[in-house]
């Protein structure tokens, strides 16, 4: 049990942590008093959503070095899974019991893209640099296309009717758990492994890792948190269509992690935040948004290489050895 200098201690320890509740509660407080509306209440659950997405790619390209541009399609593959058990294979329990349906249908989401990430990655990530980047974008396409072509996941029609168990609770938990874990590995021997990895792959060879075994891990772990952000986007949006996860899709999370710095967590938080805002706030021009993604990221690559962040991380991301 906390007592209360304990506590007062974690609270200085974890700012952030603390910062997200009060935000939460702030969020919830404004909800009931209907200054924010279920479209407001959405685009941040959508924000939560994004910013696992861009770390879990974060792992694979910012801490690993190799370039991966096929994140959509494990989002898709644990969209589509989860949807089959909570739509499709149960008929959408409603209730608390559709949520006993739905916590295990989104691990299994994320397991099933996991699965995916290992067959994909196991003899793939022995390339790197553009010959990775067009394996995985064209793996990405084939699942999509067997998406399309497959009646019984709904087909070219996609698949409607998908009951909305998420919510702002379930994806403020998740995002916040998520990231946590995720800085917890690269903290770890795994994460020194992969740095080591991605600034001199003979080097880190020599020294004894295991190259492969490594690359194959983190992309195995990107792709599960990636599967589990598709559940919950499915959930969100109550209707999926294979275009939901095309080539586009993963490029923009390229984009929400480069612009905002690919070697730090907090890079790839600040990316995915103000990406999925501005297209909001330019909705009238909504058919130039790649037009202006790529202009901002052109700008942002001839005048910050490093992104809007670096690689620099917040206080509460960085480990106690180095704030010392």
């Amino acid at each position: 049990m906390l007592t209360p200098k304990r506590t007062q201690t974690f609270i200085r320890s974890y700012p952030l942590f603390s910062g997200l509740v009060l935000l939460y509660a702030l969020i919830s407080f404004l909800y009931h008093l209907d200054w924010l509306n279920s479209y407001h209440i959405q685009l941040v659950m959508l924000v939560g959503i994004n910013i696992v997405m861009t770390v879990s790619l974060g792992l694979i390209n910012g801490f690993t070095g190799q370039f991966s541009i096929g994140h959509a399609g494990f989002m898709a593959v644990g969209a589509y899974t989860s949807v089959g058990m909570t739509t499709l294979l149960l008929q959408s329990p409603g209730g608390h019991l559709g949520y006993l349906v739905f916590f295990p249908a989104t691990l299994i989401g994320g397991i099933f893209a996991a699965a995916t990430g290992f067959l994909i990655g196991l003899p793939t990530l022995r390339l790197g640099g553009d010959y990775l980047a067009i394996v995985t974008m064209a793996f990405a396409e084939v699942i999509r296309t067997i998406i399309r072509v497959s009646e019984p996941m709904g087909g070219p029609r996609g698949i409607g009717g998908i009951p909305d168990y998420t919510n702002l609770t379930i994806v403020f938990i998740f995002a916040i758990t998520s990231v946590w874990l995720m800085r917890n590995f690269i903290l770890s021997t795994y994460g020194r492994a992969s740095k080591a990895i991605r600034d001199n792959e003979i080097a880190a060879e020599i020294m004894g890792v295991n190259t492969t075994r490594q690359k194959v891990l983190v992309f195995t772990l990107g792709a599960f948190f990636a599967g589990c952000c598709g559940s919950l986007y499915a959930h969100v949006l109550q209707y999926i269509h294979p275009d939901n996860f095309t080539f586009m899709k993963s490029l923009e999370y390229l984009i929400y992690l480069y612009i905002g710095g690919s070697s730090s967590i907090s890079g790839a938080i600040v990316g995915a935040t103000i990406f999925t805002f501005l297209p909001e706030l330019f909705r009238r021009f909504s058919s130039w948004r790649m037009v202006i993604y790529s202009l901002t990221l052109i700008l942002v690559m001839l005048f910050r290489p490093e992104g809007i962040v670096g690689n620099r991380e917040w206080r509460p991301l960085v480990s106690r050895r180095r704030r010392t």
